[in-house]
């Protein structure tokens, strides 16, 4: 166990008991993924095979994995309840239910919430089809939402960033120092994004990503940079991608592992 993992643990022991609980959203049609998508056009991507194993499956074991995470809720399109129960509950323990999710992310972020048991202190939710994420990543982001009440995975930019009128002519330079692009778990005190839902729910806001529900009630939300690696499948290129980070993924661990056994 590397010093890392010790002090990942002890900071574990030290936090006091968060009932959390994570809501993966998996109900997306995923049509810019089918559009190109060739054999594996036919399947929803949530059930692609990322080197072997689908990527739902993937994204709910990271979360089984973490050691902050007590509870975990599936949100999916109403034909695929059955499928996704099949395929989870061999190893995924934590599963409280799979629910129906709705025509647009709100209306499915909001299924998994009216799911969510009572005593949750803290809800993370993530996208399903984000199955790069890891359990450290996740514990990661949880530790700074029980600090500062709301935490998302975030990367920072590295390329120049430019803003552009609407007819794509550059009005300036934006400082990249202060840019981050936005990931998932995106983690917050459950009353905190209660209110922020039904509140956007009730005036009809339209939001990309759930630290906007919480921006509109004037609640900071922590970023946790999360590094380049948590992609999410979005175009069937993004298979490539996971499967070529995997592959390094097993490579590095390997090479640490022999590192070790030399010492």
């Amino acid at each position: 166990m590397s010093i890392k993992d010790i002090l990942g643990k002890a900071r574990d022991v030290l936090t006091p008991s968060k009932h959390t609980t994570a809501i993966i959203l998996a109900a997306g049609s995923g049509e810019r993924f089918s559009a190109d998508a060739g054999e594996l056009a036919g399947i929803k991507k949530q059930f692609v095979p990322v080197c072997g194993r689908p990527v739902l499956l993937r994204t709910a074991e990271a979360f089984e994995a973490s050691s902050l995470v007590d509870d975990i809720i599936i949100v999916s399109g109403e034909e695929e309840i059955g499928l996704c129960r099949e395929l989870l509950a061999p190893t995924v323990k934590k599963l409280r239910c799979i629910v129906k999710g709705g025509a647009t992310r709100q209306e499915s972020a909001m299924a998994g919430l009216e799911a969510v048991d009572p005593v949750t202190d803290y809800i993370a939710i993530h996208d399903g089809a984000r199955c790069l994420v890891t359990p450290e990543i996740i514990d990661n982001v949880i530790r700074e939402a029980y600090h500062f009440g709301a935490a998302a995975a975030a990367e920072r930019a590295v390329d120049t960033v430019k803003y552009a009128s609407n007819d794509r002519t550059i009005e300036n330079t934006i400082d990249r120092d202060h840019v981050w692009l936005m990931k998932t778990p995106q983690i917050f005190m459950a009353n905190l994004y209660r209110a922020a839902v039904y509140s956007a729910f009730k005036e009809g806001a339209a939001v990309t990503d759930d630290c906007m529900l919480a921006e509109r009630l004037g609640f900071k939300v922590r970023v946790v940079d999360c590094g380049h690696e948590n992609i999410k499948l979005t175009y069937a290129i993004d298979r490539v991608i996971a499967e070529a980070i995997l592959t390094e993924r097993e490579r590095r661990e390997a090479r640490i592992k022999k590192e070790k056994e030399k010492k």
